[in-house]
């Protein structure tokens, strides 16, 4: 693929005014070789195009927050309607209560929920309402998950960690997945400090030896708050979540990204017990919880119920994982085909596949994945951005096109 004059043109402007040229790190160009179309125009369905008017079949999906397809007629009438009302009150609007009381139904562990914009919004406010709750101020993290929240208590335990002062990041201790010795031993190590406990529910990797409910059993033991972050897996994997889909129940949770299809609309949800610290109907001390200017926006909340209602309407689940299935099996016999299996593998869950490089020692090798997605742009019709998204828009066409 040839990047045009105009495009680089576009891409140069935006480094001169917005720093790194995106507002997300995930769609920089450092995340993408440099035959990647640099400026997108519109989606529609599965499909995206860039300013030059090339086609593409995304694989990413807005990172991962499309899940029924860009422009998705019901999604976009039911928040279109709500901007026509008015986008943004002084007092809460009805759309607040009808959002809230979706998710209290379909999401078992939501006796309260609290609407924001993103999700570093919600797992930071889950943070602050274990600390609140537990009077503790550590919190154990998971460091086989990626990314929690840019907040000084997960980013200062990054190697990205410029100006943040070192006492913030000493708060936060790190386990590992589907390992509960380690974190034992951070109970062990810290009698009566630890306030919660923060993971995904997977990300590819199944639990094992029942670790989720283990690891939940062992925070309520030690007096610790479990904390869910669904931001990624949240009605991906099951329309109750992923703690639905695994069998478990946390003291709160956090969704975003596929709730809104690509609608800015944030969830942190949990004990009534504990979210009310930071509502007006106790005597206990008070937490300032999340108070965002733009967290009920009509329109996004609109958009949620939904996204929420077709995904139910539709079993939209049903052909995402199928979908999964039918584009892992390809990839993978692809890769039999050529003998590069010990290579290249398709994984994870069908909901959710996941594209895994590996050099001689089997270990991760980020260079073969560089060389793959830079052939894959010379190719030209598929974005893919080093990770893979399911949509429910996506067809047998484009999955034949890239399995």
């Amino acid at each position: 693929m040839v990047i045009s004059k105009k495009s680089r043109d576009i891409c140069e402007r935006l480094h001169t005014l917005i720093p790194a040229g995106a507002h997300t790190y995930s769609k920089g160009d450092d995340q993408f070789p440099s035959n990647a179309p640099r400026i997108l125009s519109r989606g529609l369905g599965s499909h995206v195009w860039d300013v030059d008017g090339n086609e593409y079949i995304d694989w990413g999906m807005g990172l991962r927050s499309v899940i029924l397809g860009y422009c998705y007629p019901e999604v976009i009438k039911a928040a279109h309607a709500a901007i026509d009302l008015g986008a943004n009150f002084c007092r809460p609007h009805q759309f607040e209560l009808e959002l809230a009381e979706v998710m209290h139904k379909t999401i078992k562990s939501a006796e309260m929920v609290k609407f924001a914009k993103n999700g570093s919004d919600t797992t930071t406010a889950a943070v602050k309402l274990a600390r609140a709750y537990t009077k503790r101020d550590k919190i154990a993290y998971c460091k086989d998950h990626p990314f929690f929240s840019i907040d000084d208590w997960f980013i200062g335990t990054t190697v990205v960690n410029a100006g943040i002062p070192s006492a913030y990041s000493k708060l936060s201790v790190p386990f590992n997945y589907n390992n509960l010795d380690s974190l034992k031993v951070l109970f062990e190590n810290s009698p009566d400090e630890i306030a919660g406990v923060i993971m995904e529910a997977t990300t590819g990797t199944s639990p094992k030896n029942n670790f989720l409910k283990n690891a939940i059993d062992l925070a309520h033991k030690h007096g610790a708050v479990f904390i869910m972050d669904e931001i990624i897996t949240g009605f991906r994997y099951h329309i109750g979540g992923a703690q639905e889909y695994f069998g478990v129940t946390p003291d709160l949770c956090t969704f975003g990204k596929a709730i809104g299809n690509g609608f800015s609309v944030s969830v942190l949800a949990g004990k009534s017990e504990i979210l009310e610290l930071g509502g007006l109907q106790h005597s206990k001390e008070r937490v300032f919880l999340l108070s965002t200017t733009h967290g009920a926006e009509t329109h996004g909340l609109a958009a949620a119920k939904a996204t929420i209602e077709e995904l139910i309407v539709k079993k939209a689940l049903d052909k995402i994982w199928a979908t999964g299935k039918k584009l892992k099996d390809g990839i993978n016999a692809i890769a039999q085909e050529n003998e590069m299996e010990k290579y290249i593998e398709c994984t994870g869950y069908d909901c959710s596949p996941i594209l895994v490089f590996r050099d001689n020692t089997s270990a991760t090798d980020f260079k073969l994945k560089t060389y793959f997605m830079q052939e894959v742009f010379q190719q030209g019709g598929v974005l893919f951005p080093g990770y893979i998204t399911i949509s429910y828009s996506h067809s047998e066409d484009d999955v034949k096109k890239n399995a």
